[in-house]
């Protein structure tokens, strides 16, 4: 009745500031009954202890969103996201990082094997040069010893260039002067040429010691001519005085003649190697010095 007359005494615009203030306290009651927790229900209705579940919030007066909502409820409401959100940051920089760390280890991995494989193929290629300069080396040395052997079992091949007959008039040893001619045209052919020697072979008339004594006298007087008078070296004649052994001739099968006269057969023999870059004593190159590799 007070509230009735009460507002039949107000004035129309005492009236609309009275209903003005009723509909802002109205949300703000049912908000503070929307944060008061209910009272508990008998005991016969309360759910078991052994539940686990939190129940849901009970929605106001505005349902989920209320537009008066405080700030401690909105905070109360995102907390959970934004911790979400963080861990998901979180997990999203740990997985970046180790991302970065696998790349990293990945490169320096594939920089490791490139370095390897680098070094590998330098030494590969050191070692082709050293086995190819190795195989040169042992090719040269092939050669050269076959060059050597070639040299070695040549030193004593001699092929005859020339020769001559030096007679002696009734066993005596005095060289006549055709003699003399003979033996400085051919001592004239030897001026400065190497690789030569002389084999001489002296005969004479006379049977045994005899003929074998008169036969040196022969050879003993054209080899002192030759020293004396053209400066032929001693180790480059050789002889034999065979007194009255026949000529043999090889490849012939007629009788020998026996020897009826004194003389000295000489024979001019050159040995190839000995004489290389050098002209042939008779004044040609030598064929058999020609054919040499």
């Amino acid at each position: 009745m007070r509230i009735s007359t009460a507002v039949r005494t107000l004035s129309p615009s005492q009236f609309a500031v009275v209903l003005l203030a009723s509909a802002i306290s109205i949300p703000v009651v049912a908000q503070q009954s929307a944060d008061q927790p209910q009272s508990a229900p008998p005991a016969a209705t309360q759910p078991s202890s052994s539940a686990s579940s939190t129940p849901a919030d009970k929605e106001g007066f505005w349902g989920h969103m209320n537009p008066f909502a405080r700030k401690k409820w909105v905070k109360k409401r995102l907390d959970p996201i934004n911790d979400r959100l963080t861990e998901l940051d979180e997990v999203n920089a740990k997985n970046s990082q180790e991302i970065k760390d696998v790349d990293a280890r990945a490169q320096a991995g594939i920089r490791q094997a490139q370095s390897t494989a680098e070094a590998a193929n330098q030494t590969a290629t050191a070692a082709g040069q050293k086995a190819q300069s190795a195989n040169t080396i042992a090719q040269g040395a092939s050669g050269h010893v076959d060059q050597l052997n070639t040299t070695v079992n040549g030193l004593d091949q001699y092929h005859q260039i020339s020769d001559l007959d030096v007679h002696f008039r009734g066993g005596s040893p005095v060289l006549s002067k055709d003699a003399k001619d003979q033996l400085d045209s051919m001592a004239t052919n030897l001026a400065g040429h190497e690789g030569y020697i002389l084999e001489m072979e002296a005969r004479a008339p006379g049977a045994g010691a005899v003929g074998i004594q008169t036969s040196q006298r022969l050879v003993e007087s054209v080899e002192r001519y030759m020293v004396t008078e053209h400066q032929i070296p001693v180790y480059r004649m050789h002889f034999v005085a065979l007194g009255n052994a026949p000529v043999v001739t090889p490849g012939d099968d007629t009788k020998p003649e026996r020897v009826r006269t004194s003389s000295v057969h000489i024979r001019l023999m050159e040995n190839s190697l000995a004489a290389q870059d050098t002209t042939s004593p008779h004044g040609v190159a030598s064929t058999t010095r020609a054919e040499q590799p």
